[in-house]
């Protein structure tokens, strides 16, 4: 059954264009409500075609500038406006659970599913590297334009960690690794281990929480802040960035995926083995009997 970190009507009927212009998704007040919607949809279009993929990426990137003014300098230098955008977004991201996946992938199990898995997050993490490249260099070559690029740079950022943390928790249910809870509770478990690039281990004191401690959510903005600055190589013009970022992304990927699966393959779930006690201290050895009572004489070897 596919399902999503937290469960709401499927929208996909919206995906055809609305009267009056061309967006995928109609306009609200200040466009919060469809911030996540976007992010979740564009994590999950594996199949999604170019000019689709194009235009919601540009759709997210317009409400994500209007975000970022109201967000302030300080919280988008500090990285707790990308964080805080993420965690909000992870609930809206669509999560298969293992049999829906081995009926996705061709009946594929166990390690081959994994490595579908991965390979369909790369290619997907690819197609948005392209396409988010490909808008910046039709804007490189108008000024006014690239004031919009930082909003584009967060779009790109923010939609290729929706489509690997939605990797990890698939990742997940292949190797048998549930995390159950509410959609809060499982985005924010999903999320860190994004941040942190480990698998979840469930034994683990303060793993299924609904809300980030300190130690992960600064961890979340730092890799946001630093996925963010990587993809500064996409502004090159006549569509070098949209291949340095297919790049890019692809690799980054590739690499995540490896981390995790390496914390998932090995046994999670089987504690520490206990340390082995110190043997009890028995009884002294005998001394071997001295004859008749008498002291035992040495003789010198002779040379």
């Amino acid at each position: 059954m596919t399902g999503e970190l937290e469960r709401h009507e499927d929208d996909r009927g919206a995906d055809n264009e609305h009267e009056g212009h061309g967006d995928l998704l109609p306009e609200s007040a200040d466009g919060s409500a469809e911030i996540g919607e976007l992010i979740g949809r564009l994590s999950g279009g594996e199949d999604m075609d170019r000019e689709t993929r194009g235009r919601l990426l540009g759709r997210l990137a317009r409400l994500l500038g209007q975000s970022a003014r109201r967000a302030g300098a300080v919280g988008i230098a500090r990285g707790r406006w990308l964080a805080d955008l993420m965690v909000a977004a992870a609930p809206h991201i669509p999560v298969r659970d293992v049999q829906t996946l081995s009926a996705h992938h061709r009946g594929l199990t166990g390690e081959e599913l994994a490595d579908s898995v991965v390979r369909v997050a790369t290619n997907t993490t690819t197609a948005v590297g392209a396409a988010a490249g490909t808008l910046a260099a039709a804007q490189f070559a108008a000024p006014p334009l690239l004031l919009t690029t930082p909003a584009q740079l967060a779009a790109e950022t923010l939609v290729v960690a929706a489509i690997e943390v939605k990797m990890i928790a698939e990742l997940h249910e292949v190797y048998g690794v549930r995390v159950d809870g509410s959609g809060a509770t499982r985005g924010a478990a999903f999320v860190t281990s994004w941040a942190r690039q480990r698998g979840i281990n469930p034994l683990e004191a303060g793993s299924f929480t609904s809300a980030l401690g300190s130690a992960a959510k600064s961890a979340l903005r730092k890799r946001l802040l630093t996925a963010f600055g990587k993809n500064m190589t996409m502004l090159g013009p006549f569509l070098t960035g949209a291949a340095a970022g297919a790049v890019l992304n692809r690799t980054a990927t590739k690499g995540l995926a490896a981390a995790v699966r390496k914390d998932l393959a090995a046994d999670l779930l089987t504690p520490a083995p206990l340390a082995r006690p110190h043997p009890l201290p028995g009884p002294p050895h005998p001394k071997p009997a001295l004859e008749s009572g008498k002291p035992r004489k040495f003789r010198r070897k002779r040379p």
